[in-house]
């Protein structure tokens, strides 16, 4: 027979911005009661999602600091005509230690995973089964909305985590090098060493599709680690994903795809950042801004998550229009050519640019001097002349 389960506040989705949003409720207010729902069986599912210190804003390192499972000092960027150190401390976060601290923090029957769910609106939740949440507010994080309503790019990877036979020698990550052959578009490969003898390796390409080729990315990994001469043992784990780089289009349209009067985060709610399609920081962000609401009802919870996602799209039509630049200004095999340049500029911008907080003058000394693109095709791109 059918159920209907009350709750204060249902949560559907346990990703990543689900999975915070119920971290920072928990701790803000103890006493209330929360369901988080997920069709699958984890939380987070099969991800390392990695973050500059700059990205996220000292109020809000609570949230993250019992998640972090790697961090160092410093990282390295590689390009044909340039390399570098920056020194920001670089963070990473497995999803099996997100399902661990949620599943700690979560009382007996909070945590419904293996639940389908058939559909949200502001304060109920109906699951294939037939039971049903009633809640005083639901937020909605089951990933994207139509993505068709937006002008995309997309950045696309291939990760392996390996066991290695031998210790390498790598001292903190290369989150940039683009000194790889650059096929179809913007590539480069990302290393983090876990531990002596533990690296991760992702090859990484800004495409105009989303489609990925799984095996030849697998092949250019194995190339790659090769060519470093790190011994590999074994195989641990392997993740693929695409993420939306945003051009254009129409964010409210957007939203509304997405669930019209129902409180929405993460990627259903357009909150990435346009250039990387990281997810991370907002995630953050929206959760210590719900978690310090105190009427968390379900228009209440709308009209919060959606004032703030539209000022967030607002706000970064800087980041669109670079986004234009790099893929309709450039030929595929020389979009590095913009990144390697920007790499070039001081460090607190660099910082500031991933955190989608440049400030007027970091965008002038962006786009200033001579472009790394042909600047007919970067007027026509910006202009919409393509």
């Amino acid at each position: 027979m059918a159920a209907i389960i009350p709750c204060d506040v249902a949560i559907v989705g346990a990703g990543l911005a689900g999975g915070l949003m119920a971290l920072a409720l928990k701790r803000r207010h103890p006493g209330l009661d929360i369901r988080l729902i997920e069709g699958s069986s984890t939380i987070g599912g099969n991800h390392v999602w990695s973050f500059f210190a700059s990205d996220i804003a000292d109020a809000d390192r609570w949230i993250v600091a019992p998640l972090i499972c790697y961090g160092w000092k410093s990282y390295d960027v590689a390009f044909p005509a340039h390399t570098r150190m920056l020194t920001n401390g670089y963070y990473s976060i497995e999803s099996a230690r997100l399902d661990a601290v949620v599943r700690a923090a979560l009382p007996e029957g909070a945590l419904m995973t293996g639940r389908k769910v058939l559909g949200a609106s502001p304060r109920a939740v109906v699951l294939g089964d037939g039971d049903r949440i009633e809640a005083r507010g639901v937020i909605d994080a089951r990933g994207t909305g139509d993505l068709k309503l937006l002008d995309l790019g997309w950045q696309k990877f291939l990760g392996r985590e390996f066991a290695l036979s031998e210790p390498h020698e790598l001292t903190r990550p290369i989150v940039m090098d683009a000194t790889v052959a650059q096929l179809g578009g913007y590539r480069f490969v990302y290393s983090l060493p876990f531990a002596a003898t533990r690296m991760f390796v992702e090859d990484t390409y800004y495409s105009d599709g989303p489609e990925i080729e799984r095996d030849a990315l697998g092949v250019r990994i194995d190339a790659y680690v090769a060519a470093k001469e790190w011994q590999v043992d074994r195989l641990v784990r392997e993740e693929a994903g695409v993420l939306p780089v945003a051009m254009g289009g129409d964010f409210e349209e957007y939203w509304r795809s997405g669930g019209n009067r129902v409180a929405k985060i993460g990627m259903r709610a357009g909150l990435f950042h346009p250039t990387t399609g990281y997810s991370l920081p907002d995630a953050v962000r929206i959760a210590a801004l719900v978690s310090n609401s105190t009427d968390l009802t379900g228009k209440v919870l709308h009209d919060l998550t959606y004032h703030h996602a539209r000022a967030r799209w607002r706000e970064r039509g800087f980041y669109r229009l670079l986004d234009k630049m790099l893929f309709r200004a450039a030929e595929p095999e020389e979009r590095y050519r913009i990144l390697e340049r920007f790499y070039r500029l001081p460090p607190a911008l660099i910082g500031r640019f991933y955190a989608g907080r440049s400030t007027m003058t970091d965008k002038a000394r962006i786009l200033t001097g001579k472009p790394p693109v042909p600047i007919g095709r970067a007027i026509r791109a910006i202009t919409g002349g393509i």
